[in-house]
């Protein structure tokens, strides 16, 4: 059971991942991003995730640096965005979030969504980087059932993370099963399913329970379910509120009703219907 920030799940190479961290998605470059991801370390975050597409990868390469904490205590994540998959623009790709990002190697490095022909391609480039020890944990992002069975079929290595969309009204129960037979830890994004759960009138009850807000009783819902979890905020006392829920356990009750709230609802694009950079 979680009982810190700095609390781990250990992936299937043996690399430690952060149970939480924070999100940068649509957080603007410059001093936004840069004063998001220091009041996030200052909170005691270890983990931050990224992607090239975010365009802000410079600023958290500024914050790392401004921090206090040694490079080797974080955990950075970025992704290779659509138009660059494909075996030599993959680590052309990497090659350039690493120099915006100021670092020697990531912690992890994922394959942003799998479209339709690139992602086998794509997976080849991201072995040879983790070969190459230049990332220290290779994944996919958005990828359904159908699509880790194709790559898993002829990948030397197998994905350690799959990061999804995953909240109350998208609990994913067999894509959880199928990721927990085959080793590959799920990660959430959007996990407060952008803003659209926090009146719930479920969730308003077992937050008023534990005298949590609906933020916290989700993102603990997720830790209890072992799926990795990366709100995002600019706000620091929000920041810092999300990070507030490693000293309350919900029951087992608890857990089973928000599963019930699941609806299949999306608030992102459906990994199928994604075509946004693969137009070629």
């Amino acid at each position: 059971m979680p009982t810190n920030i700095k609390d781990t799940v250990t992936l299937h190479n043996g690399v430690k991942m952060p149970l939480f961290g924070l999100g940068v998605y649509k957080v603007q470059d410059g001093e936004e991003v840069i004063q998001s991801v220091k009041a996030a370390i200052r909170a005691g975050y270890i983990s931050i995730d990224t992607a090239a597409i975010y365009g802000n990868e410079e600023g958290v390469g500024q914050a790392i640096k401004e921090s206090d904490v040694p490079r080797e205590e974080l955990f950075i994540t970025s992704k290779v965005w659509n138009t660059d998959q494909g075996y030599e623009s993959t680590l052309k790709a990497f090659d350039e979030s690493l120099e915006k990002l100021g670092l020697d190697y990531l912690d992890l490095y994922l394959i942003h969504w799998p479209g339709k022909n690139k992602y086998k391609e794509t997976w080849k480039a991201l072995e040879k980087l983790y070969k190459d020890g230049k990332v220290r944990a290779i994944g996919v992002s958005n990828f359904l059932i159908h699509h880790l069975e194709d790559l898993i079929a002829t990948a030397e290595i197998k994905p350690m993370v799959n990061q999804v969309e995953f909240h109350p009204h998208l609990t994913l129960e067999d894509l959880r099963a199928y990721c927990k037979k085959e080793g590959i830890q799920l990660e959430a994004w959007s996990p407060l399913k952008r803003g659209a759960l926090l009146d719930n009138p479920v969730l308003k009850e077992i937050a008023e329970k534990h005298n949590k807000s609906i933020a916290q009783v989700i993102l603990r819902w997720d830790l209890q379910h072992g799926v990795v979890t990366i709100p995002k905020s600019v706000k620091e006392h929000r920041i810092i509120e999300n990070s507030q829920i490693f000293d309350f356990v919900l029951s087992t009750e608890e857990m089973n009703r928000i599963d019930q709230l699941n609806e299949d609802s999306r608030s992102g694009s459906h990994p199928d219907e994604m075509t946004l950079g693969f137009e070629d």
